[in-house]
């Protein structure tokens, strides 16, 4: 089991959670009714399984080659290829499963996230902006979750700045993971803005795409959400994306402990303004 929850860093899922309620709860306008909360949470725990485990799978044989990542669970043989398709499979189960108890909406919409988890990790092998495309991985969440409490397409509003924050936010961030592989994705061929940029330039990239998250939030706050706590947590937001940019040299702290903390932050963000 152990094993299992690394291969796809389960706990990883702290990153995705919290924006999902986010969405679910400005659908609603405030606390969701329990049922519709709990299914958001299966399903996107399903759904973060799922993509980890196709990003695992086809990422299986560049990991081999890549001495900081041959030790994880595909390319050292601690575990079977059938291994990690029965995580997918498993994953999209738990996926399907949440959605078929959610408004029919969403089993319509469930093709767009499933493409998306194909796509994202194949686009390092022809775009230095795959980082996007991990970003968008998550960005439809919220957008996701508003349907599941609504039943309906949201119009132009809240849950779209909701979900630009949160496409910028892990964008910024995978840049900055990125710089890890950057003599690596050079040398193999793969394209990351770090192979692309150098580690300066990328690293002054993910900078300016996290002030266009924070300007997003900024006017998820301004027009649909109110009171002082909301400005405070928007601050707080603020002052741990700058705490990110100033410790990229401690790579996993920056990448997980900080952003484990910031997406909970923009939960209460939003669930103190409305």
């Amino acid at each position: 089991m152990r094993r299992l929850l690394d291969f796809v860093k389960f706990e990883h899922t702290v990153f995705s959670i919290p924006l999902l309620l986010a969405g679910a709860f400005l659908g609603a306008d405030g606390p969701p009714s329990a049922a519709p909360l709990l299914w958001i949470v299966v399903a996107g725990t399903g759904a973060r399984t799922l993509a980890m485990a196709l990003n695992r799978i086809f990422d299986r044989k560049i990991d081999a080659r890549n001495p900081r990542t041959a030790t994880r669970e595909l390319p050292s043989g601690r575990m079977s290829l059938a291994s990690a398709v029965g995580v997918a499979a498993g994953g999209l189960a738990l996926l399907v499963w949440a959605v078929w108890n959610l408004p029919p909406l969403c089993a319509r919409l469930l093709p767009i996230p499933l493409a998306i988890f194909v796509i994202y990790p194949l686009m390092k092998r022809f775009t230095a902006l795959a980082h996007f495309g991990v970003g968008a991985g998550l960005a439809f969440g919220p957008i996701g979750a508003y349907v599941a409490v609504t039943g309906e397409l949201p119009r132009w509003g809240g849950v779209h700045l909701l979900a630009l924050f949160t496409w910028a936010w892990v964008a910024g961030f995978d840049i900055i993971y990125a710089t890890l592989d950057e003599d690596f994705d050079r040398e193999a061929g793969l394209h990351s803005l770090p192979a692309a940029l150098g580690r300066s330039r990328s690293l002054a990239v993910a900078a300016l795409v996290h002030v266009a998250a924070l300007v997003a939030l900024a006017a998820l706050t301004f027009f649909y959400l109110s009171g002082v706590v909301a400005w405070g947590l928007l601050a707080a937001t603020g002052a741990l994306l700058a705490l990110e940019h100033r410790m990229v040299h401690r790579v996993d702290f920056a990448f997980f402990k900080i952003n484990a903390v910031l997406g909970f932050v923009v939960f209460a963000l939003v669930w103190a303004g409305l």
